[in-house]
């Protein structure tokens, strides 16, 4: 059975938060500062308001610095090994997916990874990082983990020797 008790908790709690980081980053004036019960810490919009224009920026309070981070995709490692590409006779083929095989086009095959799935491919050796859309079945050589598109092949700098060890990254979302 309620009580009540929980709704003014929580109206107590709500103050004490606001007050507590306005005072932290220094928001509140002397006297908020120093009050004693967590309703007194509690600033009033025009206040925050005000006290915030006359506050300068930092580089952590940047909105370019916070879309950075947010920006940034969500990447689950998939481990490394051999990648190879398509040779060009499967230009125009059906993949796995019902889709015609493109060399221009940033895709991938996999073994296992659902059709549509994003990869981030990097060779370490070069640095060089692509991201692919897996919409074939394979590779069939023995050993490798990934078949690029040329076009991928060449960005990653593999298609003088034909296959590199390279990292593998899902990107979720």
């Amino acid at each position: 059975m309620w009580t009540g008790t929980y709704k003014s908790g929580l109206k107590r709690r709500g103050a004490m938060p606001i007050g507590l980081i306005a005072v932290a980053i220094g928001l509140t004036p002397l006297a908020a500062s120093m009050a004693t019960t967590p309703t007194e810490n509690a600033l009033s919009l025009e206040a925050a308001a005000t006290a915030t224009e006359l506050m300068p920026l930092t580089q952590a309070h940047e909105p370019e610095a916070a879309e950075a981070l947010i920006d940034q995709p969500v990447t689950t490692s998939l481990g490394s090994g051999s990648a190879s590409y398509y040779a060009s006779k499967f230009h125009g083929r059906r993949t796995a997916s019902g889709e015609a095989f493109d060399n221009g086009a940033m895709t991938a095959a996999h073994r296992t990874l659902p059709f549509g799935s994003l990869v981030r491919v990097t060779n370490p050796a070069t640095g060089e990082s692509v991201t692919v859309r897996i919409n074939d079945r394979g590779p069939f050589s023995r050993g490798r983990v990934i078949d690029v598109s040329r076009a991928a092949a060449e960005e990653l700098g593999l298609v003088a020797s034909g296959h590199a060890d390279v990292e593998l990254e899902l990107i979720e979302g």
